[in-house]
């Protein structure tokens, strides 16, 4: 790994591990020595990281200088603790983690009183029904759509009926109890939405249909608002 892509995940984990942390700890967390560890602390320092904490003490990440200062109000910082914390408790252990790593970098540029707010905000999102954990396929639908990279699967239909289908994804959509793909189907040729669970042998086709998922995906949302306008605001 390289080194600056160390000392970043270094800072990430300074942010979100309970402070002060050990360097033993950190050094688990990166996978390095501890020697190493007190090198890189060391780099971050000199680059402008404010780290207060010394070896067999602990560490304290106080300032971040990879982040810009950031001010938000109390009932802003409640919207994004709910928000994302809404987002941890989708069933997607990706999305969970990257909420947790964004709360962790929003927190780090707060100054210390609106990050009181964050630590101890009044709003809570607790589920006391489990999601199912999505398929392992959505990471590629994901990647699929950011990419606009055409998708081959197998669609099992809601009648049991197998059929082969190359689709362009444009969006996921988080339901209650589904998981649902938003996209251009290229066997039926119109726009459809795809149950993740009923997808099977999910693969890349290799073709591209770039630059078009942000207009398509437009068009998509325009066509269910004239058609069933509850849906509509649910995929905005």
């Amino acid at each position: 790994m390289a080194k600056s892509d160390r000392l970043f995940r270094l800072l990430t984990a300074l942010r979100m591990l309970p402070q002060p942390v050990t360097a033993a700890r950190l050094a688990e967390e990166m996978g390095v020595s501890v020697r190493t560890l007190y090198r890189d602390i060391d780099s971050l320092r000199a680059g402008g990281a404010l780290i207060d904490g010394a070896a067999g003490v602990g560490y304290t990440l106080t300032e971040d200088p990879a982040l810009p200062p950031q001010m938000f109000t109390r009932l802003e910082v409640e919207a994004l603790v709910l928000g994302l914390a809404e987002v941890r408790q989708m069933g997607d252990p990706a999305m969970a983690k990257a909420a947790e790593v964004a709360m962790a970098k929003i927190v780090a540029t707060l100054p210390e009183r609106v990050q009181r707010h964050a630590v101890h905000a009044v709003s809570r999102s607790i589920k006391f029904q489990t999601r199912t954990a999505p398929p392992a396929h959505v990471d590629l639908l994901r990647e699929a759509s950011w990419a606009e990279q055409e998708v081959s699967l197998t669609y099992l239909d809601v009648n049991g009926t197998q059929t082969e289908r190359q689709i362009w994804p444009l969006s996921i959509v988080y339901f209650d109890q589904a998981l649902m793909c938003l996209a251009w189907c290229c066997l039926r040729q119109d726009f459809r939405r795809f149950h993740l669970g009923r997808m099977q042998d999910v693969t890349l086709s290799g073709a591209s249909f770039r630059p078009r998922r942000v207009p398509m995906l437009r068009d998509y949302i325009a066509h269910v608002r004239a058609v069933a306008p509850r849906l509509a605001d649910a995929v905005r």
